[in-house]
């Protein structure tokens, strides 16, 4: 709900930004408390980013994150106004054409996949780890922390209690058992929501250019193998399973020097970490009330047991046998009828 105060701000804003006078259209919002507003102004439109309250400290390092992408070749909004503290940013309109919505309407997967592919290879050859001083990095205890959330809310949402401490400390030493595999592989810029969602396609613009990224203010610095497994198992979407071959295979061909089964061995770390994470995320986002994320929940449940049966995931494998049905519970959510 935008306040009075809010809109507000938001009109001084673009009025310092000479967008005052545009007609303002709502483009919806995602998983955060962000929000989207697509101005019309004399031909012209531009994107407003209202980021209110906490959700304002995003908004530094979006900015930064896409400066960084642009210096590397790569497609991100420009920035023409910014309002920090107040979580207000007039950006360059990447249009509507979102992969996720050209998949919806039936484009043909395979450019499509192939492009967000080629897009990681151009990041982890380009990217200059001296250009990215103070970002976060990704490293194990980050992980961990993230993905304790399935013990905080996913768990409680499927069992009806939360775990005592002592289950949830061996959870936690399990991840952390598992995570130095993930390591094997060379750190890079992480975006951490690399999906069709975030994916804009720019057919006017060259190679790799003619993807855009948004979404891009949790980036950090963390293994190359996180971003290509947020494409191609993605909680949205399946993705049929022999594109999602084909673009493993395209990228480790980009870096022969990776060692195979250290990839594979990272890739699958990372993506149990990345759907148990999301499993907490939804059953929060769910917690007594309509989430319309919920109905990932079958999807992103079988990603984690597709994950688990891997060798290396052994410690959190066999603690998920000892806590959850086979199923994790799914239904049970789905049902409503937890406590």
């Amino acid at each position: 709900m935008l306040t009075p105060e809010r809109d507000a701000r938001i009109a001084a804003f673009l009025a310092d930004a000479g967008w005052g006078a545009a007609a303002r259209g709502p483009m919806g919002a995602d998983w955060s408390a962000r929000r989207y507003e697509r101005l019309r102004l004399d031909g012209r439109t531009r994107i407003l980013m209202d980021a209110p309250g906490p959700a304002a400290a995003q908004v530094p390092p979006f900015v930064r994150i896409c400066g960084i992408l642009r210096g590397c070749g790569l497609s991100a909004p420009v920035t023409e106004a910014g309002d920090d503290t107040g979580g207000l940013l007039l950006l360059e309109d990447l249009g509507d054409d979102s992969f996720a919505r050209l998949l919806e309407r039936g484009d043909d997967p395979w450019p499509l996949y192939t492009l967000a592919t080629d897009v990681l290879v151009a990041l982890h050859r380009r990217f200059d780890p001296a250009t990215a001083a103070g970002l976060p990095r990704y490293d194990a205890d980050l992980f961990t922390r993230q993905v304790m959330l399935f013990a905080d809310a996913y768990l409680p949402a499927a069992t009806g209690t939360a775990p005592t401490a002592a289950a949830r400390g061996a959870l936690e030493a399990a991840w952390r058992a598992v995570l130095p595999a993930a390591f094997a592989v060379p750190d890079s810029l992480l975006l951490r929501d690399y999906h069709p969602g975030n994916l804009m396609l720019l057919p006017d613009r060259p190679g790799v250019r003619a993807c855009g990224l948004l979404d891009v203010q949790d980036a950090g610095l963390g293994p190359v193998a996180y971003d290509l497994l947020s494409l191609l198992e993605d909680a949205r979407r399946d993705v049929p399973a022999e594109i999602a071959a084909a673009m493993r295979a395209r990228y480790r061909d980009a870096f022969p020097e990776i060692d195979a089964d250290a990839f594979a061995a990272a890739d699958a770390v990372l993506g149990a970490v990345r759907h148990a994470r999301i499993l907490g995320r939804v059953a929060e986002l769910a917690a007594g009330r309509a989430a319309p994320q919920i109905d990932f929940l079958p999807r992103v449940w079988g990603q984690l047991a597709a994950k688990l049966r891997h060798p290396a995931l052994a410690p959190v494998a066999a603690w998920m046998r000892d806590t959850l049905p086979a199923d994790g519970a799914v239904d049970h959510i789905l049902r409503g009828t937890c406590a």
